[in-house]
C-alpha cells in the first residue's frame, strides 16, 4: 500500500527531526511493508535495501547524488535532496510490518533552513510528480526483493559504494570536532569511523555529526 500527500504538514524524521515541504511541490509519501518472516534484527538491512531503491532513481538525475548514512540523500556541493523515516510493528522477535515514510525535494526552490536542495534546484528541470513516483516505487519494491531472497550482501555492498564521505578523510564532531573517515557500517546500522590517530569508534544516529 501506497499513500502520498499533497501537502505534508508534520513531517518527521530520524528522532523527531522535523521535515518541511511546500504544499504540492515536492514527493511525501508512504509505504506499508508486510513482512512474511523478518527479524528484528533485519531492520537496518530493510532501511539499506529501501535507500538504495530511491537512490537509484535519484541517481539518474545526479551522478553527485549520495546516500548520507543512515538513509538520508545529499548532492555533493548543493545539500540535501531527500530522506526516510521507517516506523516498524514488532510482535516478539519477528517483524510485522514497516511504514516506510519518504520525502524527497522535487520543484521546491526556496526551504526556510540551510543545506537544503531540490532536483528542480541541482538540473534546473521541473518533474512530474507523479512520473517520478513510478519510477521509484518498482525501485524500491526490487531492492526489497534482494532483502527477501537473503542478498543482504549485494544490498551492504552498494550502500557502502555510494555513501556519502565513504573512506574520504572529513570533519565530524562526537562533542570534539575531529578528522577521521567512514570505514564502515555494521549490521545494526551503526556508523565505524577512524579517527586520524588509527582508533575506530563506532556512532548511534544522533551522536555523530557531519562538519
Amino acid at each position: 500500500m501506497v499513500v502520498c500527500a499533497e501537502n505534508q504538514t508534520k513531517g518527521r524524521g530520524q528522532r523527531a527531526s522535523r521535515w518541511f515541504s511546500e504544499p504540492g511541490k515536492n514527493l511525501t509519501f508512504s509505504v506499508v511493508l508486510r513482512h512474511k518472516t523478518m527479524s528484528a534484527s533485519s531492520l537496518f538491512p530493510l532501511s539499506q535495501a529501501v535507500s538504495m531503491g530511491v537512490f537509484e532513481v535519484l541517481r539518474e538525475v545526479s551522478e553527485q547524488i549520495f546516500v548520507k548514512w543512515p538513509n538520508d540523500f545529499v548532492h555533493q556541493g548543493m545539500g540535501k535532496v531527500g530522506g526516510m523515516l521507517i516506523e516498524n510493528s514488532i510482535v516478539g522477535q519477528q517483524v510485522d510490518y514497516s511504514v516506510v515514510g519518504i520525502g524527497i525535494n522535487v520543484n521546491q526552490r526556496d526551504f526556510p533552513f540551510p543545506g537544503a536542495t531540490s532536483l528542480q534546484l541541482i538540473t534546473g528541470s521541473q518533474f512530474d510528480l507523479g512520473s517520478l513516483l513510478e519510477r521509484l516505487l518498482p525501485s524500491i519494491e526490487r531492492c526489497c526483493f534482494l532483502l527477501i531472497n537473503s542478498e543482504t550482501t549485494v544490498i551492504r555492498e552498494n550502500y557502502l559504494r555510494h555513501l556519502f564521505r565513504f573512506r574520504e578523510m572529513a570533519w565530524f564532531d562526537d562533542g570534539v570536532p575531529f578528522m577521521g573517515r567512514i570505514v564502515d557500517v555494521e549490521a545494526d546500522g551503526q556508523l565505524v569511523i577512524e579517527k586520524q590517530n588509527g582508533e575506530r569508534c563506532r556512532y548511534s544516529v544522533k551522536t555523530i555529526k557531519f562538519l
